[in-house]
């Protein structure tokens, strides 16, 4: 299918242009590093679904700056992302190579974001450095080479010591608090399996981290769930019910979305990183310029970032019970669900709110009806899915975790009203002057 695209073509600098160019261009430095990012996001212990989104936006917003400091027509996210001061300026009147610039940004930021990854990942990661930075200095002069390295790396260095005080920087025991006390009463929030660890919920404090656009965690609240109950009369029970029997009764097609959106951490990309994965798929099959693609990164992982935070604010503030726990004790005792319940409480469905908040973002930024398939999961076995927009994909990732038996209609349906109201401070950022 041909689409019409009214994006914007990388325009003249004003800082003088090296007289021989990189012989990649900056969207394939782009296209390298963030297929490195997504292979190393789930061979990385730590990259639980909320730090994941935190660090995505961290990423994002380096790649943008680093390809926004070379082109006149962007506009730095300085003074628009909360705590993010000017970045430094690059010398007036010196060339600079913009692949350049923008690998040696990405390729001090891996190492930033990702120190605790493991041998594997260390031994890719340093493969990688080594070949771009080769390859990218090709037929480059020298001082063109190591001018724009520098900056690169400066513009890296004071992006991540920006995020280190954000909250989120240090996580301790895969992000499972050591010492916590759980909320009595059967409406809250218990452990749904055995594992040790997994006694208490994952990153209880995350609500309390600085948002990027979000004005606070709490601007796009929820109201309260329906009110717990045991009658059969009651909604509560009603909603539960609904969850127990669309999972008994899911269909293949059902079965195969809620394994599509599930993106377990260590077995994916992690829901946050399925949405960059979108983001790359489109940048590539559509040839989208480094700009546009640099500013999609940005504002998608920001979107998804601020997304965890407001919905960890309304999970920890109403810590209900998850669906596998009410069925259990007041349902159906051997029922189970077809994907594993994570650990922490209900209400909201993250994947919903976060999916919601990126679809937000791109629908701003390419369209509200733009179709595009997504082969997130091929290399695992699992066919790509084609959607008529990026709503409708995140409707899906919504209710896939009901036929999952992970949640409660109100839960998705509200959340992907919070992530809409997320999303859309993310897509209100200015990047074009």
């Amino acid at each position: 299918m041909k689409r019409v695209f009214a994006l914007a073509l990388l325009l003249p600098m004003l800082f003088v242009a090296p007289a021989s160019a990189s012989s990649l261009a900056q969207e394939q430095v782009l296209s390298s590093w963030y297929h490195l990012i997504l292979r190393l996001v789930r061979h990385t212990a730590t990259y639980s679904p909320p730090l994941a989104s935190r660090n995505f936006a961290y990423l994002g917003v380096t790649s943008y700056e680093a390809v926004a400091s070379g082109d006149d027509h962007l506009q730095s996210l300085a003074g628009q992302l909360h705590g993010l001061k000017p970045l430094p300026p690059r010398q007036a009147g010196k060339a600079y190579d913009e692949s350049v610039v923008l690998n040696a940004a990405m390729a001090a930021a891996m190492v930033d974001f990702f120190g605790n990854t493991g041998p594997s990942g260390q031994n890719a990661l340093r493969a990688e450095t080594a070949k771009m930075s080769h390859d990218v200095a090709q037929g480059l002069a020298p001082d063109v080479v190591g001018r724009s390295e520098a900056y690169g790396k400066a513009l890296a260095a004071q992006i991540f010591t920006w995020s280190k005080s954000d909250g989120g920087a240090t996580i301790v025991n895969m992000g499972f608090p050591l010492k916590y006390k759980l909320t009595p009463g059967p409406a809250h929030w218990v452990p749904t399996n055995q594992q040790g660890i997994q006694q208490v919920p994952l990153l209880p404090e995350w609500q309390k981290n600085r948002t990027f656009a979000l004005p606070a965690a709490a601007t796009c609240d929820l109201p309260p769930p329906p009110e717990y109950s045991e009658d059969k009369s009651s909604e509560f029970y009603k909603q539960a019910l609904e969850v127990h029997d669309v999972k008994n009764s899911a269909t293949p097609e059902q079965k195969a979305i809620a394994r599509f959106w599930s993106d377990d951490p260590m077995l994916s990309p992690t829901p946050p990183g399925h949405w960059v994965s979108i983001v790359m798929q489109i940048a590539e099959h559509d040839h989208l310029p480094a700009a546009k693609t640099a500013d999609a990164l940005a504002r998608v992982g920001v979107a998804v970032a601020d997304a965890f935070i407001g919905c960890w604010q309304t999970k920890f503030e109403y810590d209900l019970v998850r669906p596998v726990t009410y069925i259990k004790r007041v349902i159906d005792p051997k029922w189970e669900t077809l994907l594993i319940t994570p650990p922490f409480p209900e209400y909201a469905s993250g994947h919903s709110v976060q999916s919601a908040a990126a679809a937000a973002v791109l629908s701003t930024l390419l369209g509200d009806h733009y179709a595009f398939d997504d082969a997130t999961h091929v290399q695992d076995g699992i066919p790509a899915r084609h959607f008529e927009s990026f709503e409708a994909a995140a409707a899906e990732a919504g209710i896939s975790r009901m036929y999952g038996g992970i949640h409660y209609r109100a839960a998705i349906e509200r959340g992907l009203q919070q992530g809409r109201c997320i999303g859309a401070y993310a897509a209100a950022l200015k990047t074009v002057k």
